[in-house]
């Protein structure tokens, strides 16, 4: 018996493994907000890093230009970023055999914390690519002066 659980495979069950995935689950036949006409708002994946100087989102729209996507401020330290893939409109010659590509509205918020310059905020998109970049203020150093001791 392994006792590292198994996260990229079937189901592990038993009663005296602690790392068993087998365990009840309140929210599995819970009904959930997302369906398939808001698919799109699952599926935007967005990083986020924090540098010394700025924090920085980036946000995967491949097929979306800059006019179909927003970014907005809100409450003085949230970014909200929003838009909407449009579904592509069907011609009755058309046979279709798959569909996958997700499309619909989206949206995602992130609070930033209190060391930001909300006023700054720049936001550039190139291939596909949302960034969305958030100054830091600068933290002062404190000067420190050297005391002679005598004695």
């Amino acid at each position: 018996m392994s006792m590292i659980p198994s996260f990229f495979g079937g189901q592990r069950s038993n009663i005296f493994d602690p790392f068993s995935l087998s365990v009840w689950d309140p929210f599995k036949d819970f009904p959930t907000q997302f369906s398939e006409e808001n698919s799109a708002l699952v599926n935007t994946r967005i990083d986020w890093k924090e540098t010394p100087e700025a924090h920085v989102l980036k946000a995967d729209l491949p097929g979306l230009n800059k006019e179909e996507v927003k970014v907005e401020v809100e409450d003085d330290r949230v970014v909200r970023i929003s838009g909407e893939r449009k579904i592509e409109k069907e011609d009755k010659n058309d046979t279709w055999h798959r569909v996958e590509r997700s499309s619909g509205k989206f949206v995602r918020s992130f609070r930033l914390p209190e060391n930001v310059k909300m006023d700054q905020i720049k936001a550039a998109m190139e291939n596909g690519v949302l960034t969305v970049t958030v100054p830091k203020v600068e933290v002062k150093k404190p000067d420190i002066k050297a005391i002679e001791i005598s004695g």
